[in-house]
This record gives C-alpha cells, sequence and structure tokens, in this order.
C-alpha cells in the first residue's frame, strides 16, 4: 500500500484527527483543560524548585571553596610556626652540643700546654 497524497487522502486524515479530538473530548470533556493547567502549574513549581536548588547549590560550592581556602591558608601558618620551632630548638641543641671534633683538638691543646709548662 501506498500512501496517496490527494486531497480525499487528507481530507481523511483530517476526518480522522478532528473525530480523534471529540473522541478525546468525550472522555476527558471539560477536565482536559483541568489536567493541562494542573500539568503547567506543576512545571513551573519544579522549574522553580530547580532554580532554588540550583543556587543552593551554588551558594553550597562557594561557602565549601572558602572554608577550603581558610583551611589551607590555616594549616600552612601551622606549618610554618613548625618549621620555625623546629629550626629554633635545632638551633639550640647546635649550641648546647659541643662538636667532639673541636672539644678532642682543645684537650689535645691543652695538654700540650701543660706539658709545655
Amino acid at each position: 500500500m501506498t500512501k496517496d497524497n490527494t486531497p480525499e487522502a487528507t481530507k481523511s486524515t483530517e476526518d480522522s484527527s478532528s473525530k480523534l479530538e471529540a473522541i478525546k473530548n468525550l472522555i476527558f470533556g471539560e477536565n482536559i483543560a483541568e489536567y493541562n493547567s494542573e500539568f503547567e502549574t506543576l512545571k513551573r513549581d519544579i522549574d522553580s524548585k530547580k532554580k532554588d536548588l540550583e543556587s543552593y547549590i551554588d551558594e553550597v560550592r562557594k561557602e565549601l571553596m572558602q572554608s577550603i581556602d581558610n583551611l589551607s591558608t590555616d594549616v600552612n601558618i601551622r606549618i610554618t610556626d613548625l618549621e620555625n620551632s623546629l629550626q629554633d630548638k635545632t638551633d639550640t641543641l647546635n649550641n648546647k652540643k659541643v662538636d667532639k671534633k673541636v672539644l678532642g683538638q682543645l684537650l689535645v691543646s691543652l695538654g700540650e700546654k701543660i706539658i709545655a709548662k
């Protein structure tokens, strides 16, 4: 079978469309407009909620990035403080500790001075 694009075939299609529309009106009647209205209301409500959620997600993302930045700064400050503290303690230990080689040379020098006198 082939489709005819003759005026009769087009008229037949229009008739079936109008009959289908008439059946739909009989089944749903006046309620179809109410259903469409409800669907449109729901669609607008969903779109509104979607925008609200996207906005909330953006706010949370910004707050999270700010918190991460603050935490990173705090950690860097603490690491720097710990490095400085460690360096100070190392310097203090180096000042308190006597190098064995230097001590040995001083003792040998002292011994030689005692023998020389």
